[in-house]
């Protein structure tokens, strides 16, 4: 072909940048003009309401534990009162002078529960140290042994009581909620009807009637002379509640393993039980644990539900410390954000190793 001229092709634009802060914003913040309006409404009642915040909160507080000051005109939050109140809030009603024997009983059970998660610890003598650590938590609240002095139940409460409510429910609800969610799915018409009616009754009434059973009501069925303490009751009523809970989230993670595997399973010669512990049970738990730990967070925060049966947990505590003095009764505000703030740094702990179990047990599907 002659007399043709060559024509370069015009250079296109760079591509956008698609990473960095700058783009996030576009994408997140400012997509489209509804994105847009909804940041511009947001971000205005943020600069609103965090300078007031702040102001309340750090710049016109008072620190010093003098109510006389907290009350003076001007003043913001008084955090004086969590000073003041500290130990009450914590240990509740036990004796100011043992208060040391909670502290360390609480220590060693959250040294426990994080050493629980961890995979160095994952080993057969685990269960054991389980065990010397419990008996030593009972032992050091309880007393009466090791020449220390006795301390009732009634008189636990605070931090303590919830660690060991929580801790305790958690751990002894999670095989009985695995049983019932496998005997939901049985052949055998009794043991799916027993488990279908365990689980419709419990999730059909709210955790206080539960406690208020366990608490004032099952006493009257039980043989003259034979009494169950108030703690043991409460502790077996917040057990049952939270498996009945759990099991409908595991039977969930059992009813999306193909059935296709259990049939190759029995046509390898495998019985019922290593079909579950080899097979479905491995798989099905790795698909539920976020659903695992929403309940392990749900009961955790529910322990606070035990005010109503006389046991003082770490919100029963702030309100008993703080509404028994008239001084400090004012500033319950602040105690509420101090126990949130607790609450705030166990639940978001549980939260974050939720998501580093999701990521162990989803290795082998990441590409």
């Amino acid at each position: 072909m002659t007399g043709a001229t060559f024509r370069p092709i015009a250079a296109r634009p760079a591509p956008a940048n698609s990473a960095g802060p700058v783009a996030w914003v576009k994408a997140n913040l400012l997509a489209d003009w509804k994105t847009s309006l909804s940041t511009l409404i947001i971000g205005g009642l943020l600069l609103w309401c965090v300078p007031q915040i702040l102001n309340w909160a750090i710049i016109k507080a008072s620190w010093l534990p003098n109510y006389q000051a907290c009350r003076a005109e001007g003043v913001g939050a008084c955090w004086g009162v969590i000073a003041e109140k500290c130990r009450g809030i914590i240990f509740g009603r036990y004796p100011y002078e043992e208060q040391w024997r909670p502290l360390i009983a609480t220590v060693l059970l959250t040294g426990l529960l994080v050493a629980s998660c961890m995979r160095m610890f994952w080993k057969p003598w685990l269960p054991v140290l389980w065990l010397v650590v419990l008996a030593g938590f009972f032992t050091l609240m309880h007393g009466s042994a090791m020449g220390l002095s006795q301390v009732d139940t009634d008189r636990w409460g605070g931090l303590p009581l919830t660690m060991l409510l929580a801790s305790l429910s958690l751990v002894m609800s999670f095989p009985i909620a695995l049983l019932v969610a496998l005997g939901r799915r049985s052949n055998l018409p009794a043991i799916r009807s027993f488990c279908t009616i365990y689980v419709e009754l419990i999730r059909g009434v709210p955790l206080i009637s539960v406690l208020f059973m366990a608490s004032f009501m099952f006493p009257l069925f039980m043989p003259p002379g034979l009494k169950i303490d108030v703690l043991i009751r409460v502790l077996v009523g917040i057990t049952l509640f939270a498996a009945a809970y759990m099991a409908e989230v595991i039977r969930g993670g059992l009813q999306a393993v193909p059935g296709g595997q259990i049939e190759a399973a029995a046509t390898l010669g495998l019985s019922y039980w290593q079909t579950q512990r080899k097979i479905v049970l491995p798989q099905a738990l790795a698909m539920v644990v976020p659903g695992i730990m929403n309940t392990f967070i749900s009961t955790f925060k529910d322990t606070s539900l035990v005010t109503i049966v006389s046991l003082y947990e770490l919100t029963g505590a702030m309100s008993m410390a703080l509404n028994s003095d008239a001084n400090w009764r004012p500033f319950v505000i602040e105690g509420y954000i101090f126990i949130a703030l607790i609450y705030f740094v166990f639940c978001f702990s549980m939260s974050r190793y939720s998501l580093w179990i999701e990521k162990q047990v989803n290795k082998n599907k990441q590409k």
